[in-house]
C-alpha cells in the first residue's frame, strides 16, 4: 500500500522559494474580478476608522469644555448631552458599518477561493495521465482540500483586517501627534525593533507552514490509501491492520509536533509587545507629571488631553498587534499559496497545437499507423513550476536500443473495421501500444496516425471523441449504474442506455437487481462483480460510439461463463469499428483479422492465427502454452 512515487514539493528547500512580490501580484490577480466590491469595502473601513478617530477628541472636550471648562465657568450640561449623544451614535453607525464590511468580505474572500479551487482542479485534468502516475492522489487531494482551505483566512478576513488596521493606526497616530508629540515619541520608540522580530519571526512561521502543509499531504495520502476499499482489503488479507494504523499514528505524531511548534512561534514576542503596551500608560503618567512640573511643554498638557491621549493609546494596542499577527498568518499563507501554483504553473506535457484539426466523425474511415514508433516513460515530473522535460529527443533519432525503452521501432497498419490483436508475454509493451492510441501518452520517435493524420496534429476532443478504451480495471464511481453508463455520453436518454446495456449482455443482470438500473455500484464499483463491471464498462463505450476501440486485456481474470457473455459483448462492440485487442487469453482473438506478436518492445511478427501457428513464432509458443 506504499507507492512508490512520492509528493515532489517535499524536496522543496526553503533557498528555493520565489520572493514574495510574484505571489502577491498573483494573489492580487485572483481579486481582480471583485475589485468593486473591494472598493466598497475600503470606502466601508476608512469611513468607520474615520468617524471612531473622532471619539478621543470628543473626550477631550468632555473633560476640558464641558466638565472642566479652562475659564472656570462649571460644567455645560447641554453640550455634555451633546457630546455623549454623538460618543453614542458613532459606534452604533461603525457597527453597521461593519456589518456590511464583513458580509462583503466573506463574499469576495469565498467567491475567490472557489475560483482558485476550481482553477486548481480545472488544471490537473488537463494534466497527462504520467503526472498522476507519478504523484500520490493523497499528496493531489491534499492541494485541493487542504491547501487552498489554508488560505481562506487571507482571501476572507486578512486584506480587510490589514486595511482596517492600518486605516486605525493611521489615524490614532495622527490623533496622538496632535494631542502630543512627546508623548507619542515614548509610546512607539521600540516600534523599529518590534518590526525587525516581527520578520524574523514570520520567517520562521513561513518555513514552518510549509512542512505542516506537507506533513498534512503525507497524512492525507495514507488515509487515502489505507481507508481505500483496495487498501482495507489489503490490510486485512495480509493482516497489516497494526502496521497501517502505526503509520499514521507517527505521521499524526509529526503533525502534532510541527503545528505546537507553529503555535509556539513567536509566542514570546508577542507576550513581549504586550507587556510593553500594558506598561506604556504608567510611564505616560510618569512622563506627563515630569512634563507639567518640569515646564517641558506642561503647560498645554490638560487632563483633557492626558486622558484623550491615554484613550488612543489603548486603542492603538489592538490594532498595532492585530497588524503583527496578520503579517505572520500573511507570511504563513504565502507558503501556501506557493504550494498551490506550483501545481497551476505545470505545463500538461500532452498539449493541443495550434491550428490542430478537428476530425469529423461522420467522415471518419478509422484507419490506424503506427509509424516507426518509439517510446520511453517519461521521468517523474518535478513541481517546481518549471516546464516539463520532452519525451522526445532534440533530433527525434533517439537510440532505441537504449535501456529503458517500452516500445522501440514499432510499424504497423490497421485498417478501417479491421480487428487487430497484439499478443505478447507480460511486460512486452502491449498496454503502452494502446495507450499511444488516444494520447494517453506521446511517442517518443516517430509518428501514431488516424486516417492519416498524426494524432498530435488534432484536435484533443476530437480525438477523444472518435476512441473508446476499455481496460481491464474497469473503474466505476460511486454512483448508479445508469450514472455510470452515462458517464460516456451525459445527455443520453433512458432508452439509449438500456440498448448499449443490452449490446453489452448485461440489461438483464441490472433488472434482476432490487433497484436496477438505480442501483449504486458502490466505491470503484466493488459492489459488482468483475464480469458485471467489464460489461458495464463496455455498455459505456458503446454509448459513446466510438469509430476506434482499443480493449485492454478486456477478458482476463473471468471465469468461462462471464468471459462468454463479455466476449459476445465485444463482438458486438467491435462490429464495424476499427479495434485494437490488447490480448492476454489468446483464444479470444483467434478470428482476429490480424495478429500482431510483440516482445521486449519490438514487433516480431504479424498474420492471421492460422498463419502465425504454422510460422512458428511468438504467437505459437504463446497459443500451446495456454492450451497445455
Amino acid at each position: 500500500m506504499r507507492s512508490g512515487a512520492s509528493d515532489a514539493v517535499t524536496h522543496l528547500a526553503p533557498a528555493d522559494l520565489a520572493d514574495d512580490q510574484p505571489v502577491l501580484r498573483r494573489i492580487a490577480r485572483l481579486l481582480q474580478p471583485y475589485r468593486s466590491s473591494i472598493t466598497l469595502v475600503a470606502v466601508a473601513v476608512v469611513v468607520a476608522a474615520a468617524i471612531t478617530a473622532v471619539v478621543p477628541f470628543l473626550t477631550k472636550a468632555v473633560f476640558d469644555q464641558a466638565l472642566f471648562p479652562t475659564d472656570g465657568s462649571g460644567p455645560d450640561l447641554q453640550l455634555l448631552a451633546w457630546l455623549v449623544l454623538a460618543m453614542c451614535i458613532i459606534p452604533i453607525v461603525a457597527a453597521l458599518i461593519g456589518i456590511g464590511q464583513n458580509w462583503l468580505t466573506s463574499t469576495v474572500g469565498n467567491s475567490a477561493m472557489a475560483d482558485l479551487r476550481g482553477d486548481l482542479f480545472a488544471h490537473l485534468q488537463t494534466m497527462e495521465l504520467a503526472f498522476f502516475t507519478a504523484t500520490k492522489t493523497g499528496a493531489i487531494q491534499s492541494r485541493l482540500a487542504n491547501d487552498v482551505a489554508g488560505v481562506r483566512t487571507v482571501l476572507t478576513d486578512t486584506a480587510t483586517s490589514i486595511l482596517q488596521n492600518s486605516v486605525t493606526v493611521t489615524a490614532a497616530f495622527i490623533s496622538m501627534v496632535l494631542l502630543s508629540w512627546k508623548l507619542t515619541i515614548l509610546t512607539l520608540i521600540l516600534m523599529p525593533l518590534f518590526v525587525w522580530l516581527q520578520l524574523k519571526v514570520g520567517a520562521r512561521r513561513q518555513r514552518l507552514a510549509r512542512r505542516t502543509q506537507e506533513s498534512l499531504s503525507d497524512m492525507t495520502a495514507i488515509t487515502e490509501e489505507a481507508l481505500s476499499v483496495s487498501g482495507i482489503l489489503l490490510s486485512k488479507v495480509f493482516g497489516r491492520a497494526d502496521t497501517e494504523v502505526e503509520r499514521y499514528r507517527e505521521a499524526n505524531r509529526q503533525q502534532t509536533r510541527l503545528q505546537v511548534e507553529q503555535a509556539m512561534t513567536g509566542r514570546t514576542f508577542f507576550a513581549t509587545v504586550q507587556t510593553f503596551f500594558a506598561i506604556t500608560p504608567a510611564l505616560i503618567y510618569l512622563a506627563a507629571g515630569w512634563m507639567i512640573t518640569g515646564g517641558a511643554g506642561g503647560d498645554t498638557l490638560t487632563a483633557g488631553t492626558l486622558v484623550a491621549f491615554t484613550t488612543v493609546q489603548a486603542r492603538l494596542q489592538m490594532p498595532l498587534l492585530s497588524l503583527m499577527r496578520v503579517s505572520l498568518d500573511v507570511q504563513t499563507s504565502l507558503a501556501l499559496f506557493r504550494r498551490i501554483f506550483e501545481y497551476l504553473d505545470l505545463r500538461p506535457a500532452i498539449t493541443q497545437r495550434d491550428g490542430a484539426t478537428t476530425l469529423d466523425p461522420r467522415r471518419m474511415e478509422g484507419r490506424l499507423e503506427l509509424v516507426d514508433v518509439g517510446f520511453r516513460y517519461p521521468e517523474p515530473r518535478s513541481l517546481r513550476g518549471l516546464p516539463p522535460e520532452s519525451n522526445a529527443t532534440d533530433d527525434g533519432t533517439d537510440d532505441v536500443h537504449e535501456r529503458g525503452w517500452a516500445l522501440r521501432g514499432i510499424s504497423l497498419t490497421v485498417e478501417p473495421g479491421q480487428l487487430a490483436a497484439v499478443v505478447g508475454p507480460s511486460g512486452s509493451g502491449k498496454t503502452t501500444l494502446g495507450y499511444l492510441v488516444p494520447r494517453l501518452y506521446d511517442v517518443t520517435s516517430g509518428s501514431v496516425r488516424v486516417d492519416g493524420h498524426d494524432v498530435r496534429d488534432l484536435t484533443l476532443d476530437s480525438l477523444q471523441s472518435a476512441i473508446g478504451v476499455v481496460s481491464q480495471d474497469s473503474y466505476l464511481f460511486h454512483g448508479t449504474i445508469a450514472d455510470n453508463i452515462a458517464y460516456a455520453r451525459p445527455g443520453a436518454t433512458r432508452e439509449e442506455i438500456e440498448q448499449a446495456a443490452r449490446d453489452a449482455n448485461i440489461h438483464d443482470r441490472i433488472l434482476s437487481f432490487s433497484e436496477g438500473y438505480e442501483t449504486l455500484a458502490g466505491e470503484r464499483g466493488y459492489r459488482l462483480s468483475g464480469g458485471e463491471k467489464q460489461r458495464i464498462a463496455i455498455a459505456r463505450v458503446l454509448l459513446k460510439d466510438p469509430r476506434i476501440l482499443v480493449l485492454d486485456e478486456a477478458t482476463s481474470a473471468l471465469d468461462t461463463e462471464t468471459e462468454r457473455l463479455v466476449q459476445e459483448a465485444l463482438e458486438r462492440a467491435t462490429h464495424d469499428r476499427t479495434t485494437i485487442a490488447i490480448a492476454h487469453r489468446l483464444s479470444t482473438i483467434r478470428h482476429a483479422d490480424v495478429i500482431f506478436g510483440v516482445e521486449d518492445g519490438r514487433l516480431v511478427e504479424s498474420g492471421t492465427h492460422a498463419e502465425l501457428l504454422e510460422a512458428g513464432g511468438l504467437y505459437a509458443r504463446l497459443y500451446r502454452e495456454q492450451e497445455s
